[in-house]
């Protein structure tokens, strides 16, 4: 079995052994809080197995679209400080943005992923994406993808720039800024949008197969279920929303690449450890060492359902309260309570308030494809300590 540094609480040992067995090949970081508290905090692994380099206790790892949930809540502290209006058109702090039949557009719909805007007409590169104006100003002129508002539909890439050019229109301060200074700070975390160049040396290496498009168009789409079917087809089709919208940079981002880690990313290239993504949420649903980010009012209405049923892109059923993911009820960390967001390949952030318990999963090692159940035996393991 795979050495395992950290700590547990009395009663949640078994989340030790859990998460050694699921270790496998690369390394990983699980944190737990519960109540304010902290009762889990463990890594292992190798944080670079190329390098045979150990995760270590500092160890940072990128957690992809897990980054949504710290965006939206840079949103709603804005909001909760009264400089952003969640409510006002987005053209109200960014003029350019009304462009194309979008001058009515709320803030919110950004944030709920009703604004149409999931897929740019044409793909944009990487570089792009690490300057930061050419995606907004591509947003600004684009076209929605349907009729916003009436349909909710992931924005994958585009909800960072959207959400963060906002902010950034707001405050005076890119999101990343904000982060550091109001929440990470305070809460003595290791959470970037934006990873300093002094940590970098901090990061374990993904560690990932890239998707083969080709083989989506091999699949033989009358042999799949129902439900399956239409998703799979709408992968294996370069022309659909969905193969537009996970596509949006071609070639796509790699956040092994120490420029898109320096960069600001807001849909995908948050940096953490697990203890700091569990402090994150702990911190949401109450005091954490005397501070709390959003008011218990703030955070009823960012958790409320806004959005519900086949999205648009995704092509599978889903929810959504305001820029936080909510887990439908086949979803293994689905209580009627819990709001967060899972990041792809596995890593996972979500709180419910109803139990106090606020939990975090980081990895380096992507599981694309088959079901991953490292994070769900984690948690199954720290619900049966409870």
């Amino acid at each position: 079995m795979p050495e395992i540094d950290g700590e547990t609480a009395p009663g949640f040992e078994e989340v030790r052994e859990v998460f050694a067995a699921g270790l496998g090949e690369g390394g990983a970081a699980v944190g737990v809080y519960l109540h304010g508290r902290k009762v889990v905090d463990l890594w292992g692994g190798l944080a670079d197995p190329g390098r045979d380099r150990r995760w270590e206790r500092d160890t940072v790892q990128v957690v992809y679209s897990t980054t949504k949930a710290v965006t939206a809540a840079c949103a709603h502290l804005a909001a909760q400080r009264g400089e952003l209006d969640l409510d006002a058109p987005v053209a109200a702090y960014w003029p350019e943005f009304a462009a194309n039949g979008k001058a009515d557009i709320p803030v919110r719909w950004l944030l709920t992923h009703q604004a149409g805007l999931a897929a740019f007409d044409h793909p944009l590169t990487p570089a792009d994406a690490v300057a930061w104006e050419p995606v907004v100003s591509a947003l600004a002129a684009q076209r929605p993808n349907w009729e916003p508002g009436t349909d909710h539909g992931y924005h994958a890439h585009t909800y960072g720039w959207l959400v963060g050019e906002v902010v950034r229109r707001a405050t005076g301060r890119t999101i990343g800024t904000f982060l550091a200074d109001e929440i990470a700070a305070p809460l003595g975390l290791d959470l970037w949008i934006g990873l300093p160049e002094s940590e970098h040396h901090r990061t374990g290496r993904v560690i990932a197969t890239p998707l083969d498009m080709e083989a989506f168009a091999r699949i033989d789409l009358d042999a799949l279920p129902e439900p399956m079917r239409d998703m799979m087809a709408a992968y294996a089709d370069p022309t659909s929303l969905t193969s537009r919208a996970t596509f949006a940079f071609q070639p796509a981002l790699d956040h092994n690449d120490p420029r898109e880690l320096a960069a600001e990313m807001p849909s995908t290239n948050g940096v953490c450890t697990a203890r700091s993504l569990a402090r994150f949420y702990a911190a949401l649903i109450g005091e954490v060492d005397g501070h709390r980010i959003l008011r218990p009012d703030v955070l009823a209405a960012a958790i409320a359902e806004r959005a519900a049923g086949l999205d648009r892109v995704l092509r599978v059923p889903s929810r959504l309260g305001t820029g936080f993911g909510l887990p439908t009820p086949d979803a293994f960390w689905y209580t009627t309570a819990a709001f967060g967001f899972p990041g792809y390949g596995g890593s996972l952030g979500f709180a419910d308030p109803a139990s106090g318990l606020a939990f975090g999963y980081v990895m380096n090692r992507i599981v694309a494809g088959p079901p991953d159940s490292r994070a769900a035996d984690l948690l199954a393991a720290v619900r049966k300590a409870m």
